[in-house]
């Protein structure tokens, strides 16, 4: 399996300026040469977006979007499928049936949700996706999706899950820890069999180890979020399994983060888009490739056959 991932710096706002950064960087790819291209959370608008009425001009229809056409373009180029992320316009309809909801003490009325699209090698639409769990800044004009999504591909892609960025953490009031998670995408991934697991991210930096040239520590966040595709079953005081994550023992996820780097409105993005192979039981998390924290480029990245 040849995965594709391409990092660079959108600017915000800057739409057809991202989709020609964008068009260089995949020009260097070859009709065949990759089975899947992978672009970040929200690639061409940006995404430090304060309200709605900032976004809203940038919001796009699945099919007609200059994110769809582009990832249609691309895919059919390449005859590979073709990951993306962008914000959604909602539907006249369902505009006018959600309701408003009150975010750091103002009532928000959400236009849009921040969405992936998957195109396949004909360049047509294989589905969508809705990010499910809200960052503070999507909160302020999006509507949550409705739960992960799975897709059953040809080979070599196999049954993939594609999930974005925030989606590997939980939202309040729910807590998060090592022993008990909540592991929902992992879990998810487990439960559906899922051989590929895309994330497309606009992940903030850690801050920490500015000096290291990819971010540590932000990868070894998000192979924690994972644990149940890699680490051994948890044992109570009596001897018996604390936790039943129904996954056989050797079974792989291979998991492709894509993100994104530069600055927003004074936000800093993480780069380091990774390649795990997260083998189940293993009793640790394999990173097979790893870009830097500030590297604009498409990487190729295989996976090794088992």
């Amino acid at each position: 399996m040849r995965i594709a991932v391409v990092q660079f710096s959108p600017k915000i706002g800057r739409v057809q300026e991202n989709i020609e950064t964008a068009r260089r960087l995949c020009a260097q790819l070859a009709p065949r040469s990759v089975d899947l291209v992978c672009l970040p959370e929200m690639v061409f608008s940006g995404y430090v977006f304060p309200d709605a009425e900032s976004i809203a001009p940038y919001l796009e229809e699945p099919g007609i979007g200059p994110t769809s056409l582009f990832s249609a373009e691309l895919a059919k180029r390449l005859h590979c499928h073709v990951a993306a992320g962008f914000p959604e316009r909602l539907s006249p309809e369902e505009a006018k049936a959600v309701e408003t909801r009150e975010v750091a003490g103002k009532q928000i009325q959400p236009v849009g949700a921040n969405s992936a699209v998957l195109y396949g090698p004909d360049g047509q639409l294989v589905g969508t996706y809705r990010k499910t769990n809200l960052f503070m800044t999507d909160m302020t004009w999006a509507v949550p999706g409705t739960g992960l999504a799975t897709f059953d591909l040809p080979p070599p892609l196999g049954t993939v899950t594609l999930a974005i960025c925030m989606d590997l953490n939980v939202l309040p009031p729910a807590e998060w820890n090592p022993d008990g998670g909540p592991y929902e995408v992992a879990e998810h991934c487990i439960s559906t069999n899922s051989n590929l697991l895309i994330l497309l991210n606009a992940w903030l930096d850690s801050g920490n180890d500015e000096d290291e040239d990819k971010g540590w520590q932000t990868m070894n966040y998000w192979a924690a979020r994972l644990r149940p595709l890699w680490a051994k079953p948890l044992v109570d005081g009596h001897g018996n399994h604390a936790r039943d994550t129904h996954a056989l023992p050797g079974e792989e996820t291979i998991v492709v983060i894509c993100n994104r780097f530069g600055q927003e409105n004074g936000v800093t993005f993480a780069g380091s888009s990774s390649l795990f192979s997260l083998r189940r039981n293993s009793g640790w998390p394999r990173l097979l490739y790893a870009m830097g924290r500030r590297e604009e480029r498409v990487a190729v990245w295989t996976v090794p056959e088992r």
